[in-house]
Order: C-alpha cells, then structure tokens, then sequence
C-alpha cells in the first residue's frame, strides 16, 4: 500500500491540571469506561492551556539552486512563450518548509523531526506567546527520524515531561497539539488505535504508536501526549492517499525520543547498545521446524566473536523471544526494545533453545570502533573518485545496517555529481577486491585508486549479494 511519510502531528497535552504532582512515581490510575452522560461531558481545556506554551512552530530554509537552461531559451521565440528563464540574476533561491517541536527542558531543548529540519541553512522556532528564536542542531540522528534543537535565546522555557510510552494501551486517549498546513496551533484529540506497528519502512527503528487524532502536513516533530499532559511520543508520518489525514498517524515512542534527548545533553553523542549478531525474523515454517507453538521472537544468525551475545552463550539458532520481560515479534521490535536499554548495564533476554526457554543477562556495550575507521575521501582517475570510505568496525557496521561479519571497508557517503555516484556507487555498499586485489583498508583502497589504469574492476557487497563491474580508464 502506498505510503506518505510527510507529518506526523504533535500532540502535545500538557504538564498536570488541578495543581496535583504526576509523579513517574505515583501508581497509574485506574482505567474505568465512562458509566453515565455526565462522564462523558468533560473538556480538554486545562491540559491544553498548560501544553500549549510548550509546543512549537519550526521553520527552515535553505538555499537551492535553479537549473541552467540551455541557451536557445534566450531565443526571441521561446521567451515570447516561457519568459526568460536564465534572466533574474542569482541561479540560486531560498525554500521554505515548516514543522512542529515540543520543547522537553526549561534550558530549551526542543525535539523535532530529524526529517523536518534536514538540509536546513537556517531554523527558527516560533512559541505560541509569538515570541520567535533562532535554534541550532545539538543532534539529529535519521535512525530514529528525531531531532535535538537548543533555542538562542534566555529561559526559562515551558516544557513538556516524557511518560512511559509502555505504559500506553489501545484505547486511550491522546490529543495532538501542531501547526497543520500553517494556518496556525491546532488541537485535535483521538485515541491509541495500535501499538508496537514495525512494518512501516519509516526509519530503523520502525516500532510506532498508531493514532486516529487527526494530523497532517506541518505537524511532523509535534507531540503526542496522555490525558496527564506528558509526552507520550513524537508524531513522525502519516498513512494517506492525498497527503491529507486519513486517520491513521504513527508516533515515535517516548521511550526512544528520551534516549535522544539523553544523547543531546551530553555532548551530542549517541549511544546505543550492541548486541553482536544478526538477526532475522521467525516465520511460520521456522517456527515449526524449531518445535514451537507460534512464529514468535527473532532467529539468531551470525554470531560475533567478541561480542555480547555471544559472551552471553547465544549460538546461531537461538530464538530470542523477548527483552526486558517484553515479548518480540520481528526484528525491528528487538532492535527497538535493545536501543531504549542503557548502555553500560544489563538486560535479561529469554531464548528458546531447542523447544527449552532460558534467561540470559546480556551485557549492554556500546559497539567498539576497532579497527578505527580511518575516513578516506577517494580522488583520482578511478570509478570510486568522489565517494568516502571507512573502515569496517563494529560502530560503523551498526550505524550502517552492515551485517555482524562484514570486515573491510564501507562507502559512507557519494559526492554528487562525481563518478562515484554517476556509476552507480552507495552509501553502504562494501569494496571487496579492485582489479583483482582484495581491500582490508581504507590506506590500501586509497593508494590504489590514484594510479591511472586502463580499466577498472570493482567488486562490491550490496545486500548480500556481490557484484562485479568493469570500468574504462
């Protein structure tokens, strides 16, 4: 089914109302079905009042550049028809786009979309008092789609605190509070319609809160937010045919966005844990094969040597059925429930080995970066001439989706316009032998590269599958 990922809404509803403390502390209250009319008629307005000074309007610009026409468009004929194209001075013009943030610490920390401020020359946030900031990125990380910005400007700032995003149920109710199509802060309410929704392709770490609060163009960085007024998520894509809200909107769980915002506040770096294998989704037929009742948990598939699953004992075949107590479904599910564990402690994994469940402690580690990444950008009369590289470690391996056992060296980025990238050549395809030589470094692929040659085999990895290709020199 097609999908749009333009906006996800924000739904930010406030702090707390009626003075009381919404302590993470406190027992949650119980859930009840209203009984009576009279339970039914209630407002919104005191959690909005207290939520609305805290959600934002973000606005970016960057500088693009027009095409150059050809010269037969100054012909007297073609601008009697289509103007003069190449006349108006600068080839170059400013584009606007326009987002939600929610601001989460009195210092100003606002998170946002990383999709909403990418590419951005400049960003500005406007508050709802009218009061307008220029920001800058602390961190926009494109895995999970969110971004950490930091207001230039004195606080305090109203903020929004996270809740637990587990602690969701279908069935409750959230509101989105953004800045729809521009026309200024709107409040939409809905409900939770599903949780933990992986197969969406939106970003790596695909597990979202489903809603049917109406959201569309322009909400995307918003938050989402319980009836306690607490960011419950960050509104990131929207299900729909026209570009319009067709009631389904997915959210980014609290419990992630928070990891984001922890990586901002010291020092813009990230870190996420390591688990040290491959793995793959369990279908029905492995499920049988392997003896159990239902396709459930991921299969355990390369296995690295130093790493924690394996210092753990997982072997090749294990079946992780969940972390933390909390059961996985596919692969996207267990990267999320290991990326929301903090790094530098422990976390209990259940395994099916042969029809038998066990508990294992898994150490959270973040991914070394050994050998070191050494990044090259290739010059040259070769093929690869304008592409970087880098060295295949555990760190960069995560970052790029590599498989656990890749080794050797990485493209990372393709300039535009090079030969790289007019070739064919991809961030994440691995360089494996160039005219015949075997590359274990980013100095030996360098050094090779700048010797002219009369013609040029590459081979790369791409998905898995290698592939060889001969160039002119």
């Amino acid at each position: 089914m097609p999908r749009t990922a333009l906006l996800a809404a924000a739904i930010a509803l406030g702090l707390s109302f009626s003075g009381q403390s919404h302590a993470q502390s406190d027992p949650a209250p119980t859930k009840v079905v209203p009984g009576s009319q009279a339970d039914v008629t209630y407002s919104y307005a005191p959690i909005v009042k207290e939520a609305a000074p805290a959600v934002v309007n973000v606005y970016t610009s960057r500088v693009v550049s027009r095409p150059n026409f050809p010269p037969i468009f100054d012909d007297p004929f073609f601008r009697r028809f289509f103007g003069n194209p190449n006349s108006g001075g600068s080839n170059n013009h400013v584009q606007n786009a326009l987002g939600s943030g929610v601001i989460v610490d009195p210092e100003g920390l606002v998170v946002t979309n990383a999709h909403v401020i990418q590419g951005a020359d400049e960003i500005k946030v406007a508050l709802s008092d009218r009061r307008e900031f220029v920001a800058e990125v602390v961190l926009s990380d494109e895995r999970t789609d969110i971004a950490v910005l930091r207001l230039d400007g004195d606080g305090p700032f109203p903020a929004l605190e996270f809740d637990d995003s587990d602690s969701l149920e279908v069935g409750d109710i959230v509101l989105a509070i953004g800045n729809p199509f521009g026309v200024g802060q709107t409040v939409t309410s809905g409900i939770v319609s599903a949780l933990a929704r992986t197969q969406t392709g939106i970003s790596d770490y695909g597990f979202f809160i489903q809603t049917d609060a109406a959201i569309n163009p322009g909400n995307s960085g918003g938050a989402l937010l319980d009836v306690h007024g607490r960011v419950v998520g960050i509104n990131s894509a929207i299900y729909s045919r026209t570009g319009g809200s067709l009631g389904i909107g997915f959210a980014i769980p609290s419990n992630m966005v928070r990891l984001v915002v922890a990586g901002a506040k010291n020092g813009g770096e990230l870190k996420r844990p390591w688990f040290g294998a491959s793995v793959q989704e369990v279908t029905p037929d492995i499920a049988e094969s392997l003896g159990m009742e239902r396709p459930v948990g991921v299969l355990v598939g390369n296995v690295h040597p130093n790493g924690p699953a394996a210092e753990a004992g997982l072997r090749t075949g294990d079946v992780v059925t969940a972390v933390a107590g909390r059961e996985v479904y596919d692969p996207n599910a267990f990267r999320y429930r290991l990326a929301t564990r903090e790094v530098g402690t422990e976390t209990e994994l259940t395994v099916v080995r042969r029809g038998k469940n066990r508990d294992v402690k898994l150490a959270l580690v973040a991914p070394p970066e050994d050998p070191p990444r050494d990044l090259r950008d290739l010059d040259g009369p070769s093929p690869l001439a304008g592409a970087r590289v880098a060295n295949i470690s555990p760190a960069v391996a995560d970052e790029l989706s590599l498989d656990t056992e890749a080794s050797g060296v990485v493209v990372v980025s393709v300039q535009q316009s090079s030969a790289a990238q007019s070739v064919g050549f991809r961030p994440g395809d691995t360089v494996h032998e160039v005219n015949g030589e075997v590359i274990d470094s980013t100095e030996e692929l360098d050094g090779l590269v700048r010797t002219r040659q009369r013609a040029w085999k590459v081979t790369i990895i791409r998905d898995g599958r290698q592939i060889s290709s001969v160039f002119g020199g």
